[in-house]
């Protein structure tokens, strides 16, 4: 990778269920930029979120990052649910040798959940405690899928500042979302133009008849 990318794809081709959906990506990721992944349900968005945390991997090409640098947040929230806010941060935070919590807590308006069981939160509350545990990862790249599920524009606004924020510090985001998060600075990817092209029926089946 060249000096100071945080991340770097080359070539990359990735497939779901064994089947390749997209093909052909380049991409380079840099600190301080934000990246967005636009594309139509059933893409491969996820999947190439995936790829680049290192879950799965790709069918071809390069991903080029350091796993000590990126944390990446799916669909599910990861919260205890028999822990509190505060203790669920804590937790993330001792995991991630970050000391401190009151940032992430403030970030994402917690304070007054702060001894709340995260049992008891509401779908948005316990999706802005997600979201929170990113700030007391310390790493510098991260990996979104589809972030503000559950949340309501008020809080979509926090999660864009705690993302303007980790920007502002260095870090870059790479974020999967159908919404407009107000990220002026954000480069927004089409992922339409490397949708992999699937074999017409009648060649396949000619090739094993």
């Amino acid at each position: 990778m060249a000096d100071g990318t945080l991340l770097s794809l080359r070539s990359l081709s990735v497939a779901r269920g064994g089947i390749e959906v997209l093909s052909g990506l380049d991409l380079d990721v840099i600190p301080g930029e934000a990246v967005i992944l636009r594309g139509p349900n059933g893409i491969g968005k996820t999947t190439l979120l995936r790829s680049m945390a290192g879950l799965q991997l790709a069918r071809a090409g390069r991903v080029e990052v350091d796993a000590e640098t990126l944390v990446y947040a799916g669909h599910a929230d990861g919260v205890k649910p028999t822990l509190s806010v505060a203790e669920n941060l804590t937790f993330w935070a001792d995991v991630f040798g970050v000391k401190e919590i009151g940032p992430a807590l403030t970030a994402f308006e917690l304070e007054a959940l702060a001894e709340r069981p995260a049992g008891a939160l509401s779908a948005g509350q316990r999706r802005r405690l997600g979201l929170a545990r990113l700030l007391v990862t310390g790493r510098k790249l991260w990996l979104l899928d589809e972030p503000t599920v559950s949340l309501d524009t008020h809080a979509v606004g926090m999660f864009a500042r705690a993302v303007e924020a980790h920007l502002a510090m260095g870090g870059a985001a790479v974020i999967a979302t159908h919404i407009e998060l107000g990220l002026a600075q954000a480069r927004v990817v089409e992922l339409s133009p490397f949708k992999a092209v699937l074999p017409d029926i009648d060649d396949f089946n000619e090739a094993f008849a």
